[in-house]
């Protein structure tokens, strides 16, 4: 039965690859009378902080039809909070693991959902997808360029689903008004604004400490340069804590809605990328990045993408604390997670519709019924019954702007991106193309 069922999963994904790629495979529609033991999926959710709670919803849910088989996380007593959350949600106990290494090396693990810090998320899903496993992988889906270009060629390579955590690529409102743009109801977009601002607070600065009890220190470390640990670290401050770890603000944040502005303007690689970023509040704090940043991405045909970020300032800019605005030669769109609106080029409210689903929005870890459709979405993709609505080769083309608007902002320059491979035309900026791993951790296909 076991034999059979994973068969089944392999010749789903692979019909399912095939329609993601435009290829002559089987369509999702042949797949939709399969029911029963072999439909079921066997997962493992690797990095239980904050951002875990927004899955267990989709873990217990009895239409997803999955077996949660492995809670892993390098801290002890995050574990031990899962496991407590879960029990009274399941009617089985998943099983406790600190090596994110060695569920995938299960080979009855089906799908791995990869909440991991940044600095984890493609070198682990590419460990997965080599192992035959499925990958739902949280923004940002890469720490750099170069690991950007190694997911999407492992997905390929492979024959695996997967899907990155930007959301609201799932949401109907979104879906239906991206879906008008196309179709001409704001005449040709041209521009797209979008924003994110968050009142965050003051970040301690970094100071050597023993490791706290119950951390794998070497293990959350994994793919990144060795260093001792600090404290504050581990426990989400490892975001502002210098380029080891995190991705900044872009790609804590940005990702969701540069993504939303370039589905609107059908864009992939831009030609030309400025930005302009400074730390404005708590000067003297730990934060080592940009809080604040202004973002100028062009692309071939005379459009232009802008980010304007505030992290640490909660003036309400453009009347929420994050969306996206869309420009059009007759007309213009705001959307963000709650709703949109559509305006005619004199400005006039022509139509508003709310979102069915409540996503979170600025508050840590999130989640909401935008992300149980995502998930949903996933978990019918590897059954071969649905298209991904965030195919990782789609995704890839929001996820380099985060790393071009970081490198930007890195070598304090303004670069053109060659739009065909996307590669930065600047020789310092290729520099930072990719990254330097701890010996033996270096990603491979």
């Amino acid at each position: 039965m076991e034999t059979n069922r994973r068969e089944f999963l392999r010749t789903a994904a692979i019909g399912t690859a095939g329609l993601m790629m435009g290829g002559a495979s089987l369509s999702a529609k042949s797949y939709k009378k399969v029911i029963g033991a072999n439909d079921r999926i066997h997962v493992a959710i690797a990095g239980l902080g904050r951002r875990v709670g927004a899955f267990y919803k989709s873990m217990a849910a009895p239409g997803n039809n999955i077996e949660l088989m492995y809670l892993c996380d390098v801290m002890e007593k995050q574990r031990t909070k899962a496991a407590n959350k879960v029990s009274g949600m399941l009617d089985y106990t998943p099983k406790l693991e600190n090596d994110i290494r060695k569920i995938i090396e299960d080979k009855n693990v089906d799908a791995l959902f990869n909440i991991t810090p940044d600095h984890w998320h493609a070198p682990g899903s590419i460990m997965a997808i080599k192992e035959g496993k499925h990958v739902y992988v949280e923004k940002p889906c890469s720490h750099n360029m170069a690991e950007n270009d190694m997911l999407v060629a492992a997905m390929t390579k492979y024959n695996r689903v997967v899907q990155m955590g930007n959301q609201q690529r799932s949401a109907q409102h979104t879906i239906d008004i991206i879906k008008k743009i196309h179709e001409g109801i704001i005449g040709t977009p041209y521009k797209a604004v979008a924003f994110y601002n968050n009142k965050r607070g003051e970040v301690p600065h970094q100071k050597a400490a023993p490791v706290p009890t119950g951390l794998d220190w070497d293990l959350f470390q994994g793919p990144a340069v060795r260093r001792e640990y600090t404290s504050e670290t581990w426990n989400y401050n490892w975001h502002w804590y210098g380029w080891n770890y995190g991705t900044a603000e872009l790609g804590n944040n940005a990702t969701h809605e540069l993504d939303v502005a370039r589905w609107a303007l059908q864009v992939n690689y831009p030609i030309h990328v400025a930005v302009n970023g400074e730390k404005t509040a708590f000067v003297d704090d730990g934060w080592e990045m940009y809080d604040t940043m202004d973002a100028t991405f062009k692309f071939e045909g005379n459009k232009t993408i802008k980010w304007d970020g505030k992290s640490r300032n909660g003036y309400s800019t453009y009347g929420g604390g994050r969306g996206t605005i869309i420009y059009g030669s007759e007309g213009t769109v705001f959307v963000d997670r709650g709703h949109y609106k559509l305006f005619d080029r004199a400005g006039n409210l022509v139509e508003e519709v709310s979102s069915k689903q409540k996503e979170g929005g600025l508050a840590l870890g999130g989640g909401g019924g935008m992300t149980d459709i995502h998930i949903a979405n996933f978990f019918d993709s590897i059954r071969g019954k649905a298209e991904l609505n965030a195919n990782i080769d789609d995704a890839a083309y929001s996820m380099a702007m985060v790393h071009y608007g970081n490198v930007a902002y890195r070598i304090d320059k303004a670069f053109d991106v060659d739009p065909k491979t996307g590669k930065m035309l600047d020789p310092k900026a290729m520099e930072l193309w990719g990254r330097e791993y701890a010996k033996g951790w270096e990603p491979k296909l």
